[in-house]
C-alpha cells in the first residue's frame, strides 16, 4: 500500500487501501499496522488533522480491528 509521509511527533507515514477499506499507518518505533473496516471519510479526516497523532488516538485506535504487518 502507497504510504504518504507526514510531518508528526508519532506517525512516519500513513495510507488508505479505498477497495477494501483499510488505513495503514507506519509509526515513529517503526511498526506498522493496518486497521480495518475503516470509512474513506476517516482517512480524509486524518489527513486533514493539525495532529494526526491526536486523531488517531481519539479516533481510530480502539475503534477499529487492527493487524501488526511490520
Amino acid at each position: 500500500m502507497d504510504r504518504e509521509y507526514v510531518e508528526s511527533s508519532m506517525i512516519t507515514s500513513f495510507g488508505f487501501d479505498p477497495i477494501i477499506s483499510t488505513l495503514e499507518i507506519e509509526f515513529k518505533s517503526g511498526a506498522v499496522w493496518q486497521y480495518f473496516d475503516v470509512p474513506e471519510s476517516v482517512y480524509y479526516e486524518m489527513k486533514s488533522a493539525s495532529s494526526r497523532g491526536n486523531f488517531f488516538r481519539a479516533s481510530i485506535k480502539g475503534q477499529y480491528a487492527e493487524s501488526q504487518v511490520g
